[in-house]
């Protein structure tokens, strides 16, 4: 099996082509799943303090990983169907992040650029 993302997007649109899905695969209903299925993922977690996290993904770490790829399968969707190539997007943020948070001011803190 390829974990690459060129691979996975392949796989994952073969997918959806096999079952004639792509009508209603469009932008707009892509991220709305999206947004659904990251709803179902922080489910695991709301309410839970930061004492109990540990053990709450150690009891529930197949159910946090199924909906963790939920999320990756439909991001990796949408992008492909955007034409988008998820790997050079990806790399272009990081690169805007490492200018926006440079180490120096960003160690040990949570503020956000705009204000380092």
């Amino acid at each position: 099996m390829s974990d690459s993302i060129s691979g996975l997007t392949a796989r994952i649109q073969s997918f959806v082509d096999a079952r004639e899905w792509r009508r209603y695969h469009n932008p707009k209903d892509l991220t709305v799943a999206i947004t659904a299925e990251a709803g179902e993922l922080l489910q695991h977690f709301v309410w839970q303090q930061d004492e109990q996290i540990e053990n709450r993904v150690e009891a529930r770490r197949e159910e946090i990983a199924s909906e963790i790829a939920d999320v990756a399968i439909l991001l990796f969707e949408l992008a492909d169907n955007l034409g988008l190539k998820l790997g050079d997007v990806m790399e272009q943020k990081i690169e805007r992040n490492e200018a926006r948070y440079p180490v120096d001011k960003a160690r040990g803190n949570n503020l956000k650029y705009s204000e380092l």
